[in-house]
């Protein structure tokens, strides 16, 4: 009777020591390296924004921070690797409202955005700014109007996929502005360039952090920003809903997100984290002068986030007519 006393004792310690090894359950997370997954082409804003903060969150976190890109389908294919993966804090996702969206448009989308991820953690809101090529005879929004109602069906926007908010962007102002004109969907932003400054496209709905730099060389012209205010490094692009379209406003914003279920002590290591990376002044420093807004929150107030997106989008989404695939 004593040995098998002894022997459950011994098992029940056992167990109980396996449990606090495991990687989601550790106190001392992370012991391993951890990685941001991006669900778009390397040169993206999110891609740009992953690579701002990954660096910092490794010294943070005593672990490397990897940034992985897996592009497709307007970012599907990215988010639905993180929904799928072991929900030990160790594989996250760099998403947002485009997150929302790109499931929105799919009449069986591989996730629900609601129940299939753990909120982590918030870094930066922002707006997308609207350009157009050189050759574009237009220098305001007002005039983009006019010349695209003169011009039906011959002007052309890019995005970087179905589903993006750049996407959503270009929809939105077509619907409000009663315009006929064509979307072209490319996979990744860097892509969208080669085109946007030979010509071969006209206009894009761009994240700052990817249209600045053609802008200040003078490849695009930047005509408006989608925000409710002006971009602090655009400080002479008015928005377009000061300018053309009043009630026009679309912003995004980037957070780590997890598969459903990561222990909280993961959740509320990788959220302070962030809170330190973000509070670092030249990650603000880079972050603001590509135009995202550096900003933090709670994993609570990111779900709250989310759950308004859910209903925001889609209100949009159903007013401008987009069907799911």
């Amino acid at each position: 009777m004593e040995r098998w006393i002894l022997f459950l004792i011994g098992a029940a310690i056992g167990a109980g020591s396996s449990l606090l090894t495991l990687p989601g359950y550790a106190q001392n997370y992370p012991t391993k390296p951890v990685r941001i997954v991006v669900a778009f082409l390397a040169g993206g804003a999110d891609d740009f924004v992953a690579r701002v903060v990954a660096p910092k969150l490794s010294d943070v976190l005593g672990q490397q921070v990897i940034v992985e890109n897996r592009p497709g389908a307007g970012g599907l294919i990215g988010w639905e690797y993180v929904a799928r993966s072991a929900p030990d804090g160790y594989t996250l996702a760099l998403g947002g409202g485009s997150m929302i969206v790109s499931a929105a448009l799919r009449a069986k989308p591989p996730y629900d955005v609601l129940r299939d991820f753990t909120p982590v953690a918030l870094i930066s809101t922002t707006s997308y700014v609207l350009v157009v090529h050189p050759s574009v005879p237009a220098r305001t929004g007002k005039e983009l109007v006019a010349l695209a109602r003169a011009h039906p069906g011959q002007l052309n926007y890019a995005s970087p996929g179905v589903g993006t908010l750049g996407h959503l962007a270009g929809e939105l102002f077509k619907s409000m502005a009663r315009l006929d004109v064509v979307h072209v969907s490319y996979k990744g932003a860097s892509s969208i360039y080669a085109d946007l400054v030979s010509g071969q496209v006209h206009m894009y709905f761009a994240p700052p952090a990817s249209a600045i730099p053609h802008v200040q060389n003078g490849k695009v012209r930047a005509l408006g920003v989608t925000g409710a205010r002006r971009v602090a490094v655009l400080p002479d692009v008015p928005t377009i809903a000061e300018t053309v379209l009043p009630g026009y406003e679309l912003t995004g914003w980037n957070a780590l997100h997890g598969p459903a279920g990561i222990p909280r002590n993961a959740v509320n290591r990788l959220n302070a984290a962030i809170h330190d990376v973000v509070a670092t002044p030249d990650v603000r420093e880079r972050l603001s002068r590509a135009g995202p807004e550096p900003q933090t929150n709670t994993p609570e107030q990111i779900a709250g986030m989310v759950k308004a997106g859910v209903e925001k989008f889609g209100n949009i989404i159903r007013a401008i007519g987009i069907k799911p695939e």
